[in-house]
């Protein structure tokens, strides 16, 4: 009977260890390798697809990360970070939004002129009234990357004030965001 030494049980337990963990065929030395990859989409292998929802009551910020969602595409299977995946978004009602306790009246949003003493305030209350869809707009601009990334994503967010959007050439699915 042939004797080892302890250190050389050990390296030839963990070779075969490894041998098991990592697949490979000891008669062949060849390594078989898994059957699936990490897909990265990039923009020839994206699917994009139109979707449109209805914004009637309700609530802006809840209303909007759903949105952000869609849009930056993270609801796929194939969401790569740095990649525009996300769907064509139309939002009809969008000025019919509303907001939870007394958000309407209290909440402020703030912008610059770039002149001295050039700051300016505004409620969500007084920019419905002069421009309906911007509060939404600007809610789920504040949800996406802060990049051109970001930039480009926004353009794919339609809002529309009515029930009707120019947009049936591209025969959107109406998708209910509450389920």
């Amino acid at each position: 009977m042939v004797r080892y030494c302890p250190y050389f049980v050990y390296l030839i337990n963990l070779f075969n260890f490894a041998a098991q963990k990592f697949y490979i065929n000891l008669n062949t030395n060849t390594v078989d390798t898994q059957s699936y990859k990490t897909i990265s989409a990039n923009s020839a292998t994206v699917n994009k697809e139109w979707v449109v929802v209805d914004a009637t009551d309700q609530v802006l910020g809840r209303f909007a990360a759903k949105i952000a969602v869609l849009l930056r595409g993270k609801h796929k299977t194939n969401f790569t970070p740095h990649v525009d995946c996300g769907d064509n978004v139309i939002v009809l009602n969008a000025g019919k939004v509303r907001l939870t306790g007394n958000k309407m009246t209290q909440k402020q949003y703030v912008r610059h002129t770039g002149y001295p003493s050039g700051q300016r305030f505004t409620t969500p209350k007084e920019l419905l009234e002069r421009k309906p869809l911007a509060v939404l707009r600007h809610a789920v601009k504040g949800m996406l990357p802060k990049n051109r990334l970001g930039a480009q994503l926004l353009k794919n967010l339609y809002l529309y004030e009515g029930d009707e959007h120019p947009h049936q050439a591209q025969q959107p699915k109406q998708i209910n965001l509450n389920d």
